[in-house]
């Protein structure tokens, strides 16, 4: 995949397997003067700040060999406490590297890989997240480079196991990642004995989903009015499965981000409440639905 030369590449590395393999690949890929460490400390347990402790330890150690690397670590902390969700402690590693990508004016590089994919996959069909559920790790300025060719390769787990131990790389181990009180850890397993023709059809599956996503939102950036004001007898006359695509992308420009059960909510109060009655969004955010009503919440 082509990537924008001289762009900085900021590299959300955990110190775990994953990352650390990517941290090496990339590298050995772009000029070290490229690329950027950042580190989150999620303050779920009493052992995190080890981990961001070694990141650093460990760029120190790759600096040199590649001093441009040396002072190129940017470190988060959160105090998330052990009872913190997994989507919540999710939600504050992105608002930590967008903020490192922004004054950087870089990309974020994050080790998924491609039983990372089939599990998210997986996981969004069980929760009935629709047709999107499959178009998964396909976010505006995130970079997957073990499943995006970056590396000219698709990496599984197998292979960036396999590459660790050949070049001797050296990891901590997330103890979280095999509690069973996570749904992703309980649905790991399973993946990881799927065959790898299996794994490669839902590949080309999610790339094909990616794409006609797409498509989609570049149509619906064509249509959705600029001052998000809409007619209610529009989204009368409209297919279902339209409604919730042109609701979907307007939320996210008017800035708010909602599930699918929560756009179906509001679709139903826009064919269905009276004019001027108000409707909750999430984020405690309002809207005003009157006959011609404008996505712009308060």
């Amino acid at each position: 995949m082509w990537h924008n030369i001289g762009m900085k590449k900021i590299l959300a590395v955990s110190g775990g397997v994953d990352s650390m393999v990517m941290l090496s690949l990339m590298i050995r890929r772009f000029p070290a003067d490229e690329i950027i460490v950042a580190t989150f400390d999620h303050g779920t347990r009493e052992s995190s700040g080890e981990d961001a402790d070694f990141v650093a330890s460990e760029v120190a150690k790759i600096a040199q060999n590649a001093p441009a690397l040396q002072s190129r670590v940017y470190r988060g902390e959160a105090k998330l406490g052990a009872e913190i969700n997994e989507e919540k402690a999710r939600e504050k590693r992105y608002e930590f590297l967008r903020e490192v990508a922004f004054l950087e004016k870089g990309e974020i590089f994050t080790a998924h890989h491609l039983d990372d994919l089939v599990e998210s996959v997986v996981i969004n069909l069980v929760r009935g997240t629709g047709w999107r559920g499959l178009a998964v790790l396909n976010s505006p300025g995130i970079r997957r480079p073990f499943i995006d060719g970056t590396f000219g390769e698709v990496f599984d787990k197998r292979k960036i196991l396999k590459f660790a131990a050949q070049e001797k790389i050296v990891f901590r181990q997330d103890p979280t990642n095999t509690s069973d009180k996570y749904l992703r850890n309980r649905v790991r397993e399973k993946v990881l004995n799927l065959p790898d023709e299996l794994k490669r059809k839902i590949y080309e599956l999610w790339q094909r989903q990616v794409e006609i996503a797409r498509e989609i939102d570049e149509i619906l950036e064509a249509i959705i009015p600029e001052d998000l004001r809409f007619e209610r007898e529009w989204f009368k006359k409209m297919d279902e499965k339209e409604a919730m695509e042109v609701l979907r992308a307007g939320l996210l420009r008017a800035g708010v981000t909602a599930t699918r059960p929560q756009i179906h909510e509001f679709y139903q109060a826009i064919l269905s409440y009276e004019n001027g009655k108000r409707f909750n969004l999430p984020g405690d955010k309002l809207v005003e639905l009157r006959r011609d009503f404008q996505l712009k919440v308060w």
